[in-house]
């Protein structure tokens, strides 16, 4: 079907759907396999009978080379902001330059922060190790190292700041939560590497201790993520929900997805408070573009999951439905045209549009081996594929804490002086009230009292502490003055970053060693 065509509601003889308003979304074909999986899963969409009217804009590759480094034109903006519906299909980000990822950039600027990825094994039609794995991810969407925000501090050294805030891990965990209870989910696992990044992860994990307890119906327990990806590759049946931070989510997401049978299976929402994005999880894949040869599934339970945030539940039963019993049925595409053992598998092996047409012919059919599924609660209340509703933080008000400046951390950039030496000359350049604590190099601290086994590179940490006590703070005029002394001595600063407690609390990590 032509995405300039718009679908109109039809009355699916399979399971007589009442008529229902129709609603207007935003579509992108994408790049590589977009424009292919996306015309298979509109197909479906119009077969079923789904009430949508296809809005189509152009985003992506074209768009970047068309001189828009986002990878979105104005007028797309427009249309995204009208419908609040926008199904997607992968894009190509151009290397080099400075292109952005188009999925961080629409993610971020319309606040889609709830990024929700089931992962369900449909064994035995599809090879798997693990069978029974239900597992739903929802990641953090819009913070952690995803800022992109990067700089080349000198010769040898890149930074790439990652951002945690308090209210970004209240709204992501309480829609966990409420995801679950939803969805009569038994249990929600936090992962972060806390152990480490004390106080970036650690404010994850403080703030899931702390919303938790309002939910006492569900089991909660929290893994760091390196044993957590291990187990979720190996024991996936220990885990139901998972939340965790942007980063680590993006990757368990596909670790999940791929332990299913193949990423190629995977739907996606991003979802937040006035706009929802619907899109498979996996990339453009332009080897094999055009073709006729990508699974269009992805791509299909993501339209799912849009129709039911959209009020369309019976014409997402319907389609899922004929979804399952297109595979029980032995219709698989070619990425999953072999069994675990290497060898063929049984039942046709068939083209993307094939797949789609075959789903066609068992709309109205439910599967027989495995469960259908159903939209509907017991209650006759609606219940979204894709999350809870989308939900304001809902932070308890709290009290401005008491910030206090008692140091300030001067990077450096410095090639030619060992740690001693460097010392040596700031200490000659610091300030009444001030003191040099000391320096770090990649986060461990070589003076005073390095040793000569650490590996340096040319970027320095100097941290700079008050002096008079427990009670005594800095003055920035303070720190201004120290850093005409310091380059005026001819040392590079690179940046600063004030050191403060927050109601007497140290506000900032120790250095290693120190």
């Amino acid at each position: 079907m032509r995405l300039d065509t718009p679908m109109a509601p039809q009355t699916n003889p399979h399971n007589a759907l009442p008529a229902t308003p129709m609603r207007t979304i935003t579509v992108a074909e994408g790049d590589g396999i977009g424009p292919e999986i996306t015309r298979a899963t509109l197909a479906v969409l119009k077969a079923a009978g789904a009430a949508v009217d296809v809005q189509p804009i152009t985003v992506g590759e074209a768009i970047y080379k068309s001189g828009h480094s986002t990878g979105i034109a104005p007028e797309a903006w427009d249309s995204l902001r009208a419908t609040q519906v926008f199904l997607k299909g992968p894009i190509t980000t151009p290397q080099g330059g400075g292109y952005k990822s188009l999925n961080v950039t629409i993610r971020k600027t319309l606040g889609l922060y709830a990024n929700v990825r089931p992962c369900v094994s449909f064994a035995p039609f599809v090879p798997t190790m693990h069978p029974k794995m239900d597992v739903v991810i929802v990641r953090e969407n819009e913070e952690d190292l995803y800022a992109g925000i990067e700089h080349r501090q000198t010769d040898q050294v890149m930074q790439c700041l990652k951002l945690i805030t308090r209210p970004g891990c209240e709204r992501i965990v309480r829609y966990a939560f409420e995801y679950a209870r939803a969805h009569g989910r038994r249990k929600v696992t936090c992962m972060t590497k806390d152990n480490i990044m004390k106080m970036t992860d650690g404010l994850f994990h403080q703030v899931f201790d702390e919303i938790r307890a309002h939910y006492p119906d569900i089991a909660t327990d929290h893994m760091i993520i390196d044993i957590g990806t291990a187990r979720l590759a190996t024991r996936p049946e220990q885990f139901d929900v998972i939340v965790t931070p942007n980063l680590y989510g993006d990757i368990i997401s596909d670790v999940a997805a791929e332990l299913t049978g193949s990423v190629g299976l995977a739907g996606s929402a991003n979802i937040g408070e006035h706009v929802a994005m619907f899109e498979a999880i996996h990339g453009s894949a332009p080897d094999i573009a055009g073709k006729d040869i990508a699974n269009p599934s992805g791509m299909l339970l993501s339209a799912v999951m849009m129709l039911v945030h959209i009020g369309q539940p019976k014409v997402a039963e319907t389609i899922h439905n004929a979804w399952l019993a297109t595979i029980e049925d032995g219709f698989h595409t070619a990425d999953l045209a072999r069994s675990l053992d290497g060898t063929a598998k049984t039942g046709p092996t068939v083209g993307t549009q094939a797949f789609a047409q075959a789903v066609i012919e068992r709309l109205g059919k439910k599967p027989q081996t495995f469960k259908p599924v159903s939209y509907a609660a017991t209650d006759g209340t609606k219940v979204s594929a894709a999350a809870a509703p989308a939900m304001a933080a809902q932070a308890a008000s709290k009290k401005v804490a008491k910030k206090e400046m008692v140091g300030v951390d001067v990077f450096v950039h410095q090639s030619s002086m060992t740690a001693d030496a460097l010392a040596a000359q700031l200490q000659a350049l610091t300030v009444p009230g001030l003191k040099l604590q000391m320096i770090t190099n990649r986060g461990v601290k070589v003076w005073p009292g390095g040793f000569p086994e650490t590996f340096t590179t040319d970027h320095w940490r100097c941290r700079f502490m008050v002096e008079g006590g427990d009670t005594a703070t800095l003055a920035h005029r303070q720190i201004v003055a120290l850093l005409g002394n310091v380059t005026e001595g001819g040392v590079d600063v690179i940046k600063t970053e004030n050191l403060c407690t927050f109601d007497g609390e140290r506000g900032f990590a120790l250095g290693q060693g120190q």
